[in-house]
């Protein structure tokens, strides 16, 4: 992802939505509070403040660069949104989000839903998971 999509997004291309933009799509398939991304290009040496961050995740999720997503228990944490459908699972013990696609629990879901007398049109699922 680039100034391209930025500018598509109608976005004025600015350094620390580059900066969030390209440190998120080399870190694809992670995800990260606000907190945790200032940490980490804080620690990669990029001059943005956390109201900056903030607020370009807001503008982001907005314009659907990016997922933000509010899991039981832990702070909005956000992720490049690739377009790609997967589901979430999070360690309830360490707060870890670990993505995963299952195309037979897919095809059940839209089985359920027929069942009922609906058409699935989207859904998000989260399954809290701790280690055995």
């Amino acid at each position: 992802m680039s100034k391209k999509e930025i500018k598509e997004a109608g976005l004025k291309v600015t350094l620390p939505r580059l900066q969030i933009l390209e440190f998120l799509t080399q870190n694809k398939g992670k995800h990260y509070t606000a907190e945790e991304l200032y940490d980490e290009m804080k620690s990669a040496d990029h001059d943005i403040g956390l109201a900056t961050i903030y607020r370009v995740l807001n503008q982001f999720e907005s314009a659907g660069l990016v997922s933000k997503n509010l899991f039981e228990n832990t702070q909005a944490v956000y992720e490049l949104d690739t377009g790609e459908h997967h589901d979430h699972m999070v360690d309830v013990d360490y707060g870890k989000v670990i993505e995963f696609f299952d195309s037979e629990l897919e095809q059940l879901q839209v089985k359920i839903a027929e069942s009922k007398g609906y058409e699935l049109i989207d859904h998000k699922l989260v399954l809290y998971v701790k280690k055995k």
